[in-house]
């Protein structure tokens, strides 16, 4: 656990480090690509060299292998008001895009 980094996605902060799987908010384009770069990295670590972003750390990437797209669990939502007949009922699933972490360059 002494290489990691902390990176910016989705307006989400991350924790990663070498050959975890994250799931980011869906990114376009990267259905055809199967590397994608994470260049917004907040906080990255080297062993004992700590190095903290201003608000990015200049620099430094972290390289991901493309494993998919998912979907979150459903969250169904319902409304209902009190004698008058009236009910509604919606789903919905979030998609995330997973991706493993093959390499974080500072």
């Amino acid at each position: 656990m002494s290489h990691y980094a902390i990176v910016l996605t989705g307006s989400k902060q991350h924790w990663v480090e070498q050959e975890s799987v994250i799931q980011v908010e869906k990114l376009e384009g990267t259905s055809s690509d199967k590397t994608v770069e994470l260049n917004q990295v907040l906080f990255l670590r080297n062993g004992e060299t700590v190095q903290v972003g201003n608000p990015v750390v200049k620099g430094a990437k972290v390289i991901c292998e493309y494993l998919g797209e998912v979907k979150a669990p459903k969250v169904v939502t319902v409304k209902y008001r009190r004698r008058k007949a009236s009910r509604n009922k919606k789903g919905h699933r979030q998609p995330y895009t997973q991706l493993r972490v093959k390499e974080i360059v500072g």
